[in-house]
């Protein structure tokens, strides 16, 4: 009988994982071998591909695992009896929080999924257009009027491009943390610059 993986497996592959996003995101894929991976995990090289038998499996297991949460963030939202309103805030609110804690990871997701073959770029890319879809079905539940138009995915795009590049410019310092930007891009997704607010955390200081 063969032996069963030690209780930790599972922990040390995302210990991995984590860390090689965080090098990929640095230094960029071609750039990062197995062997600066198993250095940053402190672990022998051979040990590291006990958990991964080469590079490109660390790339497809960031990727892939990445836009997986993101699918099923989308599809556990959309599932909730909820007013189109509420499921907007809800989802920005959900990615917002998701990206503050897998920033690597998405920048791999977004800058490397090049460098993954044929066939496994395109389930990757399946999972991110489901994402899309997830978000533009809100956006033309709540603008109805267009439904069937070319706009449902263009203003899902915009959205994403408040949301999936806050991480280059926010500042772990700063007076602003994502728990308060979130609310911000849907008052100013849903109701335009006259709709945002101070954070009540804030408001409340100024008083």
């Amino acid at each position: 009988m063969g032996r069963g993986r030690a209780a930790t497996y599972d922990e040390q592959r995302d210990a991995i994982v984590a860390r090689a996003a965080e090098l990929f995101a640095q230094r960029g894929y071609p750039a990062t071998s197995m062997n600066q991976v198993a250095e940053a995990c402190g672990l022998s090289k051979a040990t590291l591909y006990h958990y991964y038998e080469d590079k490109y499996a660390l790339l497809l297991s960031i990727a892939d695992t990445h836009v997986s949460r993101l699918e099923r963030i989308v599809a556990e939202e959309l599932a909730q009896e909820a007013t189109p309103k509420r499921r907007m805030r809800a989802l920005i609110a959900r990615l917002v929080q998701e990206y503050a804690h897998a920033q690597h990871a998405h920048r791999v997701l977004t800058e490397d999924v090049k460098f993954l073959d044929a066939a496994d770029r395109e389930r990757v890319l399946d999972k991110e257009r489901a994402v899309v879809r997830g978000f533009a079905q809100v956006v033309t539940a709540l603008r109805p009027d267009l439904a069937g138009s070319v706009m449902g995915t263009p203003l899902t795009m915009l959205l994403f491009g408040m949301v999936n590049w806050m991480f280059t410019w926010m500042k772990p310092d700063g007076e602003l943390d994502y728990d308060d930007m979130a609310p911000i891009v849907a008052d100013l997704f849903l109701g335009g610059l006259a709709a945002v607010k101070l954070p009540a955390r804030l408001d409340a200081e100024a008083a």
